[in-house]
């Protein structure tokens, strides 16, 4: 059953527990077909995604998994997407989601190997069948991140449209060079983010993660009205 817009922007979430019931290949180029009609500087279109599922995200997910537990040379960031120094109050927002999550998993503040273990699940894509990767040319500036920003919350409601779920996931950056071996990514595209594709499991206790949004006035600022 397909959801209205509303609907989809409404109910859209980050899942963090997957089926592994596949999702077709015309299904994912659909969703990026109808995603493409995102806005963008010029109409540029600056993105690039790169798709994977099968054998091929199997073997990506483990070398991934054991560069997260053993990093080696490997780890590298891609860009800083967070302050180097955190502040109110973004920072007891931040620490709010990851505790909420962690309670709902039983994962005592402290357990350091329990964290580990479930951040490992990023790198597995969270159980999901299909893995995205979006890129940027490096010589793009500012504008287009905003542009591709664009183009991935189309294919989050998108999907969610049509009774998807999806997870955007900056982890993958730190393993970027793992990533382009996997899939073929020139070093002269910047990795800006990866996304869990799939059917999220009803039975999982982290998908009753229920993240509060600020109210519009703490935001927003109305002239003229």
């Amino acid at each position: 059953m397909l959801l209205s817009a509303v609907d989809a922007v409404r109910t859209r979430r980050s899942v963090r527990a997957f089926t592994a019931e596949p999702v077709p290949r015309d299904t994912v180029e659909y969703i990026l077909e109808l995603a493409s009609r995102a806005p963008s500087g010029t109409n540029i279109q600056p993105w690039r995604v790169y798709a994977v599922a099968g054998a091929a995200r199997d073997a990506l997910s483990a070398e991934l998994v054991a560069a997260h537990f053993d990093p080696g040379t490997d780890a590298e960031e891609e860009y800083d997407y967070y302050p180097t120094q955190w502040f109110e109050p973004y920072l007891a927002r931040r620490r709010k989601v990851g505790w909420d999550l962690y309670g709902l998993l039983g994962i005592a503040k402290g357990d350091t190997v329990a964290m580990a273990r479930q951040h490992a699940r990023n790198y597995e894509f969270f159980g999901a069948p299909v893995g995205l990767f979006f890129t940027l040319d490096r010589r793009m500036e500012v504008g287009s991140w905003l542009d591709l920003g664009m183009f991935m919350e189309n294919v989050m409601v998108v999907a969610r449209g049509l009774g998807l779920d999806t997870c955007p996931q900056a982890a993958f950056t730190k393993f970027h060079r793992i990533v382009r071996r996997h899939l073929g990514i020139p070093d002269t595209e910047i990795l800006v983010s990866g996304m869990a594709l799939g059917h999220a499991d009803p039975d999982a206790p982290e998908n009753r993660l229920e993240t509060e949004r600020a109210p519009v006035g703490e935001f927003s600022r109305f002239v003229g009205f």
